[in-house]
């Protein structure tokens, strides 16, 4: 914080002081308790004071202006709260000595130099009668501490204890970090596609539970829907298809700069999927030369996987994937290209293995690191490879002994395109059933037997989309369970327990309803 900085808030804090003196003879808070806050994630740490503090039209948000993304966090905030309860709350207003109209209560969103607080996404958030102080060491902190705060917004205003509405938020203390820096959703827009404006709602619901990774997995066997400049048959020709015959789809990189934009005001990376050598029927249909199969190529609109191939020894292919990579790097902000590696079962295990390698240098060369289905490990790859662990627990163990870090996926916990019960509208089973309770009764820092705590980089839920068309069934496999994996992300062992996250889930019901939530209403949950 710039000095100039210090004497403002001072008079600031001694001005609110004096005002909210006021303000506590003439309200009378009912009693809360922050600690019975529906949170979700849970937080580290919540003390309650059991007094409260009341959001009005006289409330004022105030930013530390020496980084213009607290400015933005809290325009952020200040527009979330005017969805919530119509209230319209100026940032960063006059605080002259000589203005007159000096607000009753205030939100502070400051930068904090404690120690305490060192983690890059640990916040503080201290909740009194006359002011709310959010405190991180980075924007993006206080970002997920602005997620907390608009948790605690009731559904409803209190009318009765003023002459206007009052929103009753439990005052205390609450200090938070998340257990793994990593804590993610895929969304496949390959076999069916989903529109920006689709694509940007996923990204609310998922930041408002402090996910801050998107992995969009752009290419398979049905679609290519990502344009790339120098091949454009890619998205004329291997775009218009998906899953059911479909007209499919694809992203300019206009459009893909749109979705990566919106995402980073969210604090949300977003890493892109060019799945290879298998799942690559719509590159081949495109540009035949890519293809390593020798069989006849057609447009593919069915859920089989593991027929298509690029071919791993010819040096134009290696050219082609130097440029789409080049131009995805290119507008994407974010440390990771994802290369997919998956059920290659046509690719011939020395050719996978030489494939993997070589692609592996071009990610490098183009400034990002590399990520891969778990069977990437069947390669000699660098350190600096992240593999996602999706199916075989022996490729975890061997990418930790190997120095690569892991991301979690399995599929029989994590994958969010599982039906919850035979019963389910959506989903495959593959992998079987996951029910609410099911998505959120494991542990990842345990559950590959053997795997070290700190060769897991974090967890991931995808969801596959082989059975959905639109973003209203994609929303009914997500949510709520993609809610709990957020919570298996952030909130550490201690802090997670089945019968307490049930009634906390149970009472996200407003906000899913409010933003028009398609989800699947648990037997498990009562809303």
């Amino acid at each position: 914080m710039k000095p100039y900085f210090y004497p403002l808030l001072i008079f600031l804090l001694l001005v609110f002081c004096s005002s909210c003196e006021k303000q506590k003879e003439k309200i009378n808070f009912p009693k809360t308790d922050l600690g019975q806050s529906a949170l979700i994630p849970k937080p580290l740490n919540i003390q309650a004071s059991y007094n409260a503090f009341g959001l009005g039209k006289n409330t004022v948000i105030y930013t530390d202006k020496q980084d213009t993304l607290y400015s933005k966090v809290g325009q952020f905030l200040s527009k979330k709260i005017q969805f919530r309860t119509t209230l319209s709350l100026p940032l960063n207003a006059s605080t002259e000595p000589e203005n007159q109209d000096a607000p009753e209560n205030s939100i502070f969103i400051l930068e904090s130099k404690n120690t305490a607080l060192s983690a890059s996404e640990s916040y503080e958030l201290e909740i009194k009668q006359d002011s709310i102080l959010i405190q991180a060491p980075t924007p993006e902190a206080a970002f997920r501490g602005v997620q907390t705060l608009l948790q605690l917004i009731p559904e409803k205003s209190n009318d009765t204890l003023t002459n206007s509405s009052l929103w009753v938020i439990p005052a205390g203390k609450i200090t938070d970090r998340p257990t793994f820096g990593y804590r993610g959703t895929m969304l496949d827009v390959a076999r069916h596609f989903f529109t920006v404006e689709e694509v940007k709602k996923y990204i609310d619901l998922i930041a408002y539970y402090k996910l801050n990774v998107l992995h969009l997995h752009l290419t398979d066997d049905q679609g290519w829907r990502i344009e790339v400049k120098s091949w454009p048959k890619l998205t004329e020709i291997g775009g218009k298809t998906e899953v059911g015959g479909e007209a499919g789809g694809f992203y300019t990189q206009s459009d893909y700069q749109e979705i990566v934009e919106y995402a980073a005001e969210r604090f949300i990376t977003i890493i892109p999927e060019i799945d290879m050598p298998g799942h690559t029927n719509a590159a081949s249909l495109s540009y035949p030369f890519l293809d390593g199969t020798g069989k006849p190529l057609k447009s593919y609109t069915g859920t089989r996987v593991g027929f298509s191939s690029f071919n791993t020894r010819k040096d134009t292919v290696y050219s082609f994937l130097d440029d789409v990579i080049r131009e995805l790097a290119a507008i994407t902000p974010g440390p990771y290209i994802h290369i997919g590696g998956d059920e290659s079962f046509v690719t011939k295990k020395k050719d996978y293995k030489y494939f993997v390698e070589r692609v592996e240098g071009i990610v490098q060369k183009h400034g990002k690191n590399m990520i891969g289905w778990d069977e990437i490990v069947e390669a000699d790859i660098s350190p600096k490879t992240i593999a996602q662990h999706w199916r075989t627990e022996e490729n975890a163990l061997k990418a930790a002994e190997k120095g690569n870090k892991v991301i979690l996926s399995p599929a029989k916990k994590a994958y969010l395109d599982m039906k919850y019960d035979s019963l389910s509208k959506h989903g495959l089973d593959w992998a079987g059933h996951i029910t609410v309770d099911s998505a959120y009764i494991w542990n990842p820092s345990t559950f590959v037997k053997d795997l070290p705590t700190e060769s897991i980089l974090g967890i991931e839920a995808p969801l596959w989309s082989e059975t959905i068309s639109n973003s209203s069934e994609m929303e009914y496999l997500a949510f709520p369970r993609v809610i709990g994996y957020a919570e298996l992300g952030w909130s550490t062992p201690e802090n997670r327990n089945w019968e307490d996250y049930k009634t906390r889930l149970a009472r996200q019901l407003h906000f899913l309803e409010k933003n028009n939530v398609n989800f699947y209403r648990s037997p498990l949950i009562e809303w």
